[in-house]
């Protein structure tokens, strides 16, 4: 079994730093104060970049998701009976994300990072209108592809750790508005989609591949040795922006005034243990949540919206090919109804 000096140097191995060698024979080698590396599962790495080091990783992520919903337009005159039409929907989400992620070190204890997305979604609804004589679904797809949000983050180790003392790590993260917004996208509705004049469906023609807000992100990582293991764990709130003045496209290029729309925000924290398996592979296993507050539109929280939790179990895997090029894979299972059903993730981070 690894002592835990053992299982620090594998770690930082496998995150393609490499260890320095004693310089005579019975000193020993120089402490190395940087955090232990996991196979990473989140957004946030467990190790930070090297002083003069610069890191790029490109990844690719895929995400699927199916939900059902019942809309029910009418009023009920007792609780059996229902005057007005039913209509049911099967939603199914198919979302990719390429990316190109880099960070470089900018002491032992500060790195910064970009990273530039590339978004491809594609949305199936089926519906059926109850209690109107058909018995046959309609379908309506649609897609959309483009740049999404890059964002910008910087990353400082708090404190100097070591085997018996845990690393907090924290972060700051900026997302910007380059994707395409979803106020830009045409609705399939006329002149309004909310009010006696709504007709259409009421979804986007083509999908959006940004938020359509500015968000800041603040976060605190922990990580603790714990032989032959490592523990970590991270808490963030995500702030998004809000926006005044903004119209809804519809169809024939008429735009519906909005007001000023708030997305609420969302607290978040994960957790999971660490295993290095060799001096070259890591496992982890990993749990993310997250709050997300109702969205309010001018000043008032939107009809409907409510807190809406998002819970992931994740199982990654690391595999250190040379000292300067990794491989990590992640796979996600929703655990909450308004999660994807399954997340996998791709990385290949190069150290230069």
């Amino acid at each position: 079994m690894q002592n835990t000096t053992q299982w620090l140097a594998a770690a930082v191995l496998a995150s393609g730093a490499a260890v320095a060698a004693p310089e005579q024979v019975g000193v020993a080698p120089p402490q190395d104060n940087r955090p232990p590396a996991v196979a990473p599962l989140f957004e946030q790495p467990g190790v930070l970049t090297p002083r003069g080091r610069f890191v790029l990783e490109p990844s690719l992520q895929f995400g699927y998701s199916s939900s059902n919903r019942v809309v029910l337009v009418g009023y009920t005159i007792i609780p059996a009976l229902l005057i007005g039409l039913v209509d049911v929907r099967e939603v199914k989400r198919n979302t990719t994300t390429a990316a190109l992620t880099g960070r470089y070190g900018l002491s032992n204890r500060a790195e910064i990072e970009l990273k530039v997305p590339y978004v491809y979604r594609s949305d199936a609804t089926v519906s059926r209108e109850a209690f109107t004589g058909s018995g046959v679904d309609r379908v309506f797809d649609t897609s959309g592809r483009g740049a999404g949000d890059a964002e910008l983050a910087l990353r400082y180790q708090l404190n100097q750790g070591g085997a018996d003392r845990p690393y907090y790590v924290a972060g700051l993260r900026f997302k910007s508005r380059t994707g395409t917004d979803p106020f830009e996208v045409i609705t399939d509705c006329s002149t309004r989609c909310v009010g006696p004049n709504a007709t259409g469906t009421g979804l986007p023609l083509d999908l959006p591949t940004g938020s359509g807000f500015y968000a800041l992100q603040p976060s605190l990582t922990w990580l603790q040795a714990s032989d032959p293991a490592i523990l970590f764990a991270s808490i963030s709130y995500l702030h998004n922006f809000r926006r005044d003045n903004v119209n809804r496209r519809v169809l024939g290029g008429a735009l519906e005034p909005l007001g000023t729309v708030e997305p609420g925000g969302v607290i978040g924290f994960n957790f999971g243990v660490g295993l290095a398996l060799n001096d070259r592979a890591l496992i982890s296993f990993g749990y993310d949540h997250s709050s997300i507050a109702r969205t309010k539109q001018n000043g008032v929280p939107v009809a409907g919206s409510v807190r809406t939790q998002l819970g992931t179990l994740l199982v990654g895997f690391s595999y250190r090919i040379t000292p300067q090029r990794t491989v990590n894979v992640a796979v996600g299972a929703g655990l909450t109804r308004d999660t994807p059903d399954v997340q996998l993730s791709l990385r290949l981070p190069l150290t230069f």
